[in-house]
């Protein structure tokens, strides 16, 4: 098979020049100096803050301090105030922490967010929640067949566990799901409608507030799994009316692996808004009184509920740090970045690497988009788990998913202009070479 010529010295040099003019115009430069990239000498292109966002320098010192000062001076005495659960503490920084995540990122008003536990937990918690609420007749579960394992492993176990039916909606990995595939699904039987709000392969980036107008329309609860868009896509959750939802904070909050993620439970079905939905994992930290260790269990009327066991403190901080420059950045501004930043990737990929078989898996309409691009082996010869190995091994680092794409991460705080382009002009030798 013979090559495909590569683009000219010209053409590289046009997009060289191009990309050094957006660094140069982009109003959140600055942002990417608050970054630890020292940390990683040999890495020239960092193309998975949708997997792991990097450190930020001001996260070891807050981790130090934390350490030195709050848990190495007050000890035990660090968890509450007076003794008291809400006058301040370590016992109230899952809704703090949460409430500053409702500001920063989800379109949330207080008292609905909290972060604690895994994502997969909180999903777990609150999919068992909404069916504990379904009214008789409702036994089935809409999901579609692209979201991300987790989800799905998690909607079969919980299938299995309460007898409850899965409808399947087939959507295609390089698109993804959409509000007539969902009208078209839910009916008088759905109890609970539940989808990614970004595709975590393709990047789609679903339409949160027809979709879950869909499914109340239906008379379900809708779950949106936010973990491919926080932080990276504005969110309305209470303008969208969304029932519930999960994330993860590793991503573009940078907030470190295994970073606790969040859950949001709309006010009007918590207990004290005369709301039904109750989560199963009956733990003391989602008692109405913690302290009270007495015999059986009164859930937390409000959010609180949803903590089961021992907030993971320590975790916390770094997330606090990445919400605080999230703050200051303002997500709008993020979002503005982040369409420039994939739409540079896309004229990029047009360039130097669809003239030679490589194709396109994501929406080129900004609006349908979120924060990454994924590209797909198509006709080049590409193998793309043994390219990101390359890639790897030459310091630019995306990542792989199966069965043929190599996602290219761009978070919007850290990733420059010129770094996508080092990272492309890298992918295109080796798919010259590959050829």
């Amino acid at each position: 098979m013979s090559a495909t010529p590569p683009a000219t010295s010209r053409t590289v040099a046009d997009l060289a020049a191009r990309s050094a003019e957006l660094d140069a115009a982009d109003p959140l430069a600055a942002h990417r100096g608050e970054f630890l990239l020292e940390a990683a000498p040999g890495v020239s292109a960092y193309l998975d803050g949708n997997s792991l966002g990097r450190p930020l320098k001001a996260t070891p010192e807050a981790v130090q301090r934390f350490v030195e000062q709050e848990w190495g001076g007050r000890l035990i005495q660090g968890w509450t105030e007076d003794g008291q659960v809400g006058a301040g503490g370590w016992m109230d920084w899952p809704t703090d922490l949460g409430d500053l995540l409702g500001r920063v990122a989800l379109g949330a008003a207080g008292g609905q967010t909290v972060v604690a536990d895994s994502t997969t937990v909180l999903f777990y918690k609150l999919v068992r929640a909404a069916l504990a609420a379904r009214v008789e007749g409702r036994d089935e579960i809409v999901a579609d067949t692209d979201n991300f394992p987790t989800d799905r492993f998690v909607l079969e176990g919980v299938a299995a566990e309460t007898g409850t039916r899965i409808r399947w909606i087939e959507t295609d990995p390089a698109a993804g799901i959409d509000a007539e595939q969902v009208r078209a699904a839910v009916g008088p039987r759905t109890a609970l409608a539940t989808f990614s709000h970004v595709a975590y392969r393709s990047g789609h980036l679903a339409d949160a507030a027809a979709i879950t107008a869909a499914v109340h329309d239906a008379g379900a609860l809708v779950l949106w799994d936010l973990s491919h868009s926080v932080g990276s896509v504005p969110l309305a959750l209470d303008e969208w009316g969304v029932d519930l939802a999960v994330g993860c904070t590793y991503k573009y909050l940078n907030g470190g692996p295994g970073a606790p993620a969040f859950a949001y439970l709309a006010h009007r079905h918590q207990g004290r808004h005369g709301g039904a939905l109750r989560q199963p994992v009956q733990g003391w930290m989602g008692h109405a009184d913690p302290f009270a260790m007495g015999r059986g269990y009164q859930p937390d009327p409000g959010v609180r509920q949803l903590i089961s066991g021992t907030p993971p403190i320590v975790s916390m901080v770094p997330v606090r740090v990445g919400l605080e420059q999230l703050r200051r950045a303002g997500i709008d501004a993020v979002r503005r970045k982040s369409v420039l930043l994939t739409g540079h990737a896309l004229e990029l990929a047009d360039a130097l690497l669809v003239p030679h078989g490589v194709q396109v898996a994501t929406p080129r309409e900004a609006a349908a988009r979120g924060g990454h691009l994924t590209l797909r082996e198509g006709t080049s010869g590409l193998d793309a788990r043994r390219a990101t190995a390359a890639l790897w091994q030459r310091g630019v680092v995306p990542d792989f998913r199966a069965p043929d794409g190599i996602r290219l991460g761009l978070a919007p705080l850290s990733t420059s202009f010129t770094e996508v382009l080092t990272g492309v002009l890298a992918l295109q030798r080796v798919v010259e070479e590959a050829r």
